[in-house]
C-alpha cells in the first residue's frame, strides 16, 4: 500500500529512502549521547605556593569549581603558605572552601640563595608521590616563584601538561630567567598583556597555544573596589582616626641578585616613611633570599613599636585591594604595586630593580637607586595624595572566562611532547669533523664602475684567490656574470679547503643593506636602481648574502683588519674615483633612517662651487675626487699650462689626476694650486664630520688618500674647533677594502657579531 503524505503520494521506493533516513538519524543521535556521556572531565590541579599567587589562582579556581560538569579540581598548596612566619596562608583556602588535596612542607628555612635551591630541591622530591596519586590531566601554575620551577619540572618530567599564568613578562631579576623556563617547560600559556605574548612567541612558543587572557585578578579586584565598608576594613588594619587617602601601603621583597642593595633600599624607605610622618601598613618581606636580613633591619629600626607603622604577615587579598585603592600612595617593590594598584589610579613609588621591565601605569613613579632616604622622601612628596586615571594594561575583569574556555578547548589527544616555532633556517650544516678542518671563509663580491670583482676571503682577512672581468652594461648581462664567477670560485674553494659561509657584496649607490636592495645606484654603474641582488644570488648559490654600499664597506673593512680594530668611534673616507666612506660609532655602521648616511662626497664646502655629479654644487666631490682632478688637468692641459720641464708625458696617453699630482711635485704653481684647493675641500669636509660625530679617528682610503693625509691633517689643526684639532689623520693599509668589507659582513656573522 502507498504512504500518503497529506495529499501527497509517496512511492514504495521512497517510503523505503525515508525509513533508512529516519534510522540513520536515530543512530546518529543515539551516538552522540554516547559521545557526551563518554566525554570526561578535565581533571585540573592548581598549585599554590604563596599569598600572592593565590590572589592570581583563586578566581580561576572558583571558575572551574563553579563548572563540575566539565572540570574535576584538585588543589595542592605547598611552600610559604605553610609556615607560621608567613601567616599559614593555607588557612585562607580552607575559608575560601576549597578542599586541598595535598599540603606540601617544601621550604628549607634560611632565606638565603642556598635555602632558596634546597627548597626546589625538596619539592622535587616530594612532588612525584602527589602526582602519580593525583594523575592531572593539566597542571596550573602561576609566575616566576622558585617554587612554581620544581612544578613545572616534576610535572614535565612526569608527562603532565602544563598551563602557566603569567608568562612572557620582564621584571629585570632572576624571576625572569625563572619565569621564561617555566615558559619553555608549559604546554600552554594565560598571558596577560600583548607585549608578553608577543614576547612568547619571540620565544618560540607555539602562538595557538597563546591564550591573550588579562590577570586573573583583575576579575575580583574590579567587581570588588567599590566596596561599601572600605572604611571599615581600613581602621580595621590602622586605626579608628585614619582617613581615605591618608596613608600609605609599603611593601618591598629582597631582589635574590642584589640582595645587600636589596637590604640598603629596605632601609632608606624605612627612614624616609618615619620622616614623612604618616601612617603606613607595612607587610612582611616574602620568602626569598635576604628577606630574613630585612626584617632584622625593621625590627632594628622599632617598626613594629612604631605609632605610625602597622606591621602584618599577610592581609586577605580582598582586604588588601581596599587598602591599595583608597591609599594616599604605595611604596616598595612588589608586582602589585605596578599592576593591581593602577587599576584604581593609586599613586606607586617603585624602588630598585625588581620590576624594572614591567608595563606601568603612568601611576608608577621609579626610584633605581639612592644613597640616602632624601630621594625617597622626595617622591613620597610627589606622589602621595595623588589620584591618577585607572589603567587596565594588565586586565579588563574577564580573564576567568576566558581561560576555562581555553581549558576546554585542550585536546587530550594531542601529542604531549611541544614543539617550539623557531624562524626558518637555510640550509643548516651539521658539524663535522671536514667542516672543523676547513678554513671558514667568505665569497665577497665588488661590483665597481669598470670591473666585476670576487675574492675567496678568509677569517683572517687574507684574499686566497682573486677573479676580476669587466662589469658589463646590462643588468641581465652583470646578474649572470656574477653568478658565474662565484659558482667558479666556490669549486675552487673545495680544492683550496675553504669553506664558504656566505656572500657580502659591495657595490656603489644607496643600498638597503636589511632587504639586500641597490635603491639608487652611481651614474657609473647603469642599470642598478632598484634592484634586489640578495634573492637571485642567495637562490642560485643557497648561502646567505649581505649586500651594503661601498664607502660603508671599506668602513667595516678596517673595523675588522685595519686602523679601526678596537677603535669605537671612527670614520673612513675613501678617495678616489668618488668620494665617499662610512661611519661607525659605538661600534657599530651608521646607516641613517633612508640609508643615505656616511654620503660623506656630497657634504657640501661651497655655496657657488663646481657642479657635481650629483646635480648640486660644492660638493667634496666636485673638488677632491679623482675625477675632479682629473678635469682640472685636462683644463691645464687645453691650456698648455700642465706639463713642465722633465716631466715624462706622452703625448697618446689620456690626462688623469696623477698628471697633475707629478706637475705639482716637480714645481707647477697651477697644479699645486687646484691641489691645494681640493686638499682644503677635503679638510673642511672632514672638519664638519668631525664637529657632527666626533669620532676619535679619520682613517683616508684609495689611491689619493697618501696624497691628502697630509694637507687634510693641517686643515684641521688649523680650522677645527679646538677639541677636535688632534684627532688623527691616518692612510689605510689595506689592500682592498671593498673585497675586505664585503667579505666581513659574512664572517662577522660567522662569529655572532651583529652587523
Amino acid at each position: 500500500m502507498d504512504m500518503h503524505l497529506g495529499s501527497v503520494q509517496i512511492s514504495p521506493h521512497e517510503q523505503y529512502f525515508l525509513r533508512m533516513q529516519r534510522n540513520k538519524e536515530k543512530k546518529s543521535m543515539e551516538k552522540m549521547g554516547e559521545s557526551n556521556q563518554c566525554k570526561r572531565k578535565l581533571r585540573v590541579c592548581v598549585a599554590t605556593c604563596n599569598r600572592a599567587d593565590y590572589s592570581k589562582l583563586a578566581p580561576i579556581m572558583s571558575g572551574i569549581k563553579s563548572h563540575p560538569e566539565d572540570f574535576e579540581l584538585e588543589v595542592v598548596v605547598l611552600g610559604s603558605h605553610l609556615i607560621d612566619d608567613y601567616g599559614n596562608t593555607f588557612r585562607m583556602i580552607e575559608q575560601d572552601d576549597f578542599d586541598i588535596g595535598s599540603k606540601l612542607h617544601t621550604i628549607v628555612r634560611g632565606e638565603d640563595e642556598a635555602a632558596m635551591v634546597e627548597s626546589v630541591g625538596l619539592a622535587l622530591v616530594k612532588l612525584p608521590d602527589v602526582i602519580q596519586r593525583l594523575k592531572p590531566d593539566i597542571l596550573v601554575v602561576h609566575g616566576d616563584r622558585f617554587d612554581a620551577l620544581a612544578l613545572a619540572t616534576a610535572a614535565a618530567l612526569m608527562n603532565i601538561r602544563i598551563l602557566h599564568l603569567e608568562g612572557g613578562e620582564v621584571s629585570g631579576t632572576i624571576d625572569d630567567s625563572i619565569r621564561h623556563a617555566i615558559s619553555k617547560l608549559a604546554h600552554y600559556h594565560a598571558c596577560c598583556t600583548r607585549m608578553a605574548e608577543q614576547h612568547l612567541i619571540a620565544m618560540c612558543e607555539d602562538h595557538s597555544r597563546i591564550l591573550l587572557a588579562g590577570c586573573p585578578s583583575y576579575d575580583k579586584l574590579l567587581l570588588s573596589h567599590h566596596r561599601e565598608d572600605y572604611m571599615d576594613i581600613i581602621k580595621s588594619w590602622l586605626d579608628d582616626k585614619v582617613q581615605e587617602g591618608d596613608y600609605i601601603v609599603a611593601l618591598q621583597h629582597p631582589v635574590t641578585t642584589n640582595i645587600q642593595h636589596s637590604i640598603k633600599i629596605y632601609g632608606l624607605m624605612l627612614d624616609a616613611l618615619i620622616s614623612f610622618n604618616k601612617k603606613t601598613l607595612i607587610l612582611f618581606p616574602n620568602i626569598d633570599a635576604g628577606s630574613k636580613e630585612m626584617v632584622r633591619v625593621m625590627r632594628r629600626k622599632g617598626i613594629e613599636q612604631h605609632p605610625n607603622f602597622r606591621a602584618v604577615k599577610h592581609i586577605p587579598f580582598e582586604q588588601f585591594i581596599q587598602l591599595v585603592s583608597h591609599a594616599g600612595c604605595m611604596i616598595g617593590n612588589s608586582s602589585c604595586g605596578v599592576r593591581e594598584a593602577g587599576a584604581f589610579g593609586t599613586p606607586v613609588i617603585n624602588l630598585g630593580t625588581r620590576q624594572t621591565g614591567r608595563e606601568t601605569g603612568e601611576n608608577v613613579l621609579h626610584v633605581r637607586d639612592a644613597d640616602t632616604h632624601n630621594k625617597i622622601y622626595h617622591a613620597l612628596e610627589l606622589q602621595f595624595g595623588k589620584r591618577y586615571p585607572c589603567s587596565k594594561i594588565y586586565g579588563d575583569g574577564n580573564a576567568v572566562p576566558r581561560i576555562l574556555k581555553f581549558l576546554r578547548s585542550i585536546d587530550l589527544d594531542e601529542p604531549l611532547q611541544k614543539t617550539f616555532c623557531f624562524p626558518p633556517v637555510k640550509d643548516p650544516i651539521s658539524q663535522d669533523i671536514d667542516h672543523i678542518l676547513e678554513t671558514q671563509s667568505a665569497l665577497a663580491v665588488d661590483l665597481g664602475g669598470t670591473n666585476l670583482r670576487v675574492a675567496i676571503v678568509c677569517m683572517r682577512g687574507t684574499i686566497v684567490k682573486k677573479y676580476s672581468q669587466p662589469n658589463p652594461k646590462t643588468f641581465e648581462a652583470r646578474m649572470e656574470l656574477i653568478l658565474k664567477m662565484c659558482n667558479d670560485a666556490m669549486r675552487d674553494a673545495v680544492g683550496l679547503n675553504c669553506r664558504i659561509l656566505g656572500v657580502g657584496v659591495s657595490t656603489g649607490g644607496r643600498v638597503n643593506p636589511q632587504d639586500g636592495v641597490v635603491l639608487h645606484s652611481t651614474k657609473l654603474i647603469q642599470e642598478w636602481s632598484s634592484v634586489d641582488l640578495r634573492t637571485p644570488i642567495s637562490d642560485a648559490l643557497h648561502l646567505p648574502v649581505w649586500v651594503d654600499n661601498d664607502g660603508n664597506c671599506a668602513a667595516l673593512a678596517e673595523r675588522k683588519f685595519g686602523h679601526g680594530k678596537g677603535v669605537e668611534n671612527f670614520v673612513t673616507v675613501i678617495t678616489g674615483t668618488g668620494i665617499g666612506g662610512g661611519i661607525i660609532h659605538h661600534n657599530e655602521l651608521v646607516h641613517g633612517s633612508t640609508f643615505c648616511a656616511a654620503e660623506l662626497g656630497h657634504i657640501m664646502v661651497s655655496l657657488e662651487g663646481p657642479e657635481c655629479m650629483c646635480g648640486s654644487r660644492g660638493c667634496i666631490e666636485a673638488y677632491a675626487s679623482g675625477m675632479a682632478l682629473q678635469r682640472e688637468a685636462k683644463k691645464l692641459h687645453d691650456e698648455d699650462l700642465l706639463k713642465v720641464e722633465g716631466m715624462d708625458m706622452k703625448l697618446s696617453e689620456p690626462i688623469t689626476a696623477a698628471h697633475l699630482i707629478s706637475a705639482a711635485k716637480m714645481g707647477n704653481s697651477k697644479a699645486d694650486a687646484v691641489l691645494t684647493k681640493a686638499a682644503t675641500a677635503l679638510g673642511v669636509g672632514i672638519i664638519n664630520i668631525l664637529h657632527i660625530v666626533n669620532p676619535s679617528q679619520v682613517i683616508l682610503s684609495g689611491v689619493l688618500a697618501s696624497y691628502y693625509q697630509a694637507p687634510v691633517q693641517h686643515v684641521i689643526s688649523q680650522r677645527a674647533l679646538f677639541s677636535v684639532q688632534n684627532i688623527k689623520v691616518v692612510t689605510s693599509d689595506l689592500e682592498e677594502p671593498a673585497l675586505l668589507g664585503a667579505a666581513s659582513m659574512v664572517l662577522d656573522y660567522a662569529t655572532r657579531r651583529i652587523y
